[in-house]
């Protein structure tokens, strides 16, 4: 079994110092600098883009990096959006999930900057395809789940995350704990709206808790553990209900797997029972399709949600989870 590791706390400490700092000085700047009176808010991708509409509703102007139907780790911004970064009032993005990102808030000199990743703790999976046969690694309501492991991202090229994984709006629970991040964010940048914003977080941190509720009902006795998929993106959902997830490729849904990669998947499929193959909306399904082709197992989709398309099963992040939990609960065999 993989062993997951959390990463060390001081790093992340800092970080969030450094935030605070930067929201503190901004505090008094209401929403003046952004358009129609609104507080102006600029987020890299969807996850992020649906927590600050959600929090913010009328008082804010949200724009988004990642256009639809785009793969967010492979975006590439502008100067002309780079330019817009700078006139935001909060900036909104994960670091280490879009280089292209993290680079052009570098250059933006925007004060009021907040990195999803501090607000939360990003943890590492194990990379290493070939541990699973030791068995799973935890048990369901395990609260100390972070600590062991439940995922195999095969070979991981073309994007560095620093050695974490950054999925962690996968997780109600971790989405939750960034959603109060955003609103405080929220609530410094524009204190006139504060007690709006605080109602708002409130509102939707309960929806989120309700939905990690779902989630751990509706997994809770399944024929199957074990899911494979083309995206290793589902690692914190899998070690939040007790799953175990094989990825066919890394965190980077683009990379290829080895064919000992793959011939390793078919035992592991065979082994433990498993009926589908997951492959996402935004990337190719050529790997998920070639593997149930040669293992005879179904395909249905599993959506990482990094944004939402005509082909989504869902209109937003929470009908796009519900229908993830289905299609789990169809491919496991829940009971």
């Amino acid at each position: 079994m993989n062993v997951r590791r959390l990463i060390p706390t001081a790093a992340l400490a800092g970080a969030v110092a450094l935030g605070a700092t930067a929201l503190t000085a901004c505090s008094g700047a209401g929403a003046a600098g952004s358009k129609d009176g609104k507080l102006g808010v600029t987020a890299s991708f969807y996850p992020l883009q649906f927590v600050a509409e959600q929090i913010g509703k009328e008082h804010v102007k949200v724009d988004g990096l990642t256009k639809p139907g785009v793969e967010p780790h492979d975006l590439e911004i502008t100067p002309k959006q780079t330019a817009q970064l700078g006139e935001a009032d909060v900036v909104l993005y994960l670091k280490n999930l879009q280089p292209a990102v993290d680079k052009a808030v570098a250059q933006s000199g925007v004060k009021n900057v907040v990195d999803a990743a501090t607000l939360t703790t990003l943890e590492a999976h194990g990379a290493e395809p070939g541990h699973g046969e030791e068995g799973h690694a935890h048990q369901e309501g395990d609260e100390h789940a972070g600590e062991h492991a439940g995922e195999h991202a095969g070979d991981h090229e073309g994007h560095d995350h620093g050695g974490t994984d950054p999925h962690v709006w996968l997780d109600p629970v971790k989405y939750a704990e960034i959603a109060k991040g955003v609103g405080a964010a929220m609530e410094k940048a524009d204190p006139g709206h504060a007690a709006d914003y605080r109602k708002n977080t409130d509102e939707l941190v309960g929806k989120l808790g309700a939905l990690d509720t779902e989630f751990k009902d509706g997994l809770k006795n399944t024929a199957s553990r074990t899911f494979i998929t083309t995206h290793s993106a589902f690692g914190y959902l899998a070690e939040r209900y007790g799953l175990d997830q094989e990825g066919i490729a890394g965190v980077d849904p683009e990379s290829e797997p080895s064919p000992a990669r793959m011939k390793d998947l078919q035992a592991v499929a065979k082994k433990d029972n498993v009926t589908t193959v997951f492959f996402e909306t935004l990337a190719s399904d050529k790997t998920a399709r070639t593997l149930a082709t040669d293992t005879g197992l179904k395909t249905d989709v599993l959506d990482p949600l990094e944004g939402i398309t005509d082909k989504s099963q869902g209109t937003d992040y929470f009908e796009v989870m519900r229908s993830n939990l289905k299609n789990l609960q169809k491919a496991l065999g829940a009971k």
